[in-house]
């Protein structure tokens, strides 16, 4: 399992209120439509790493590779980065 940092200041709550706001808006069809699989997948009992494509397994193997070797930014980092 891969633990997520998480800011010490956002309570589990606030983080579903941000990715509520942040689903109402989106338009991207493929990250909805994979969001919709992860969501199936964890109510059904089925293991939704074999829903994902090769891409997505490497990309999540690279991400998790890089938080383990302290390539990350914090939320407030990528915030400030992305000029948010």
């Amino acid at each position: 399992m891969v633990s997520i940092l998480l800011e010490p200041e956002m309570s589990v709550q606030s983080i579903k209120i941000e990715l509520i706001e942040w689903l109402t808006s989106l338009q991207d069809e493929e990250t909805i439509l994979y969001l919709k699989t992860l969501k199936d997948s964890r109510t059904s009992g089925r293991d939704w790493w074999k829903d994902l494509s090769e891409e997505q397994k490497h990309s999540i193997c690279r991400g998790v590779e890089d938080s383990n070797e302290g390539r990350y930014l914090s939320n407030e980092e990528a915030k400030k980065k992305l000029g948010l």
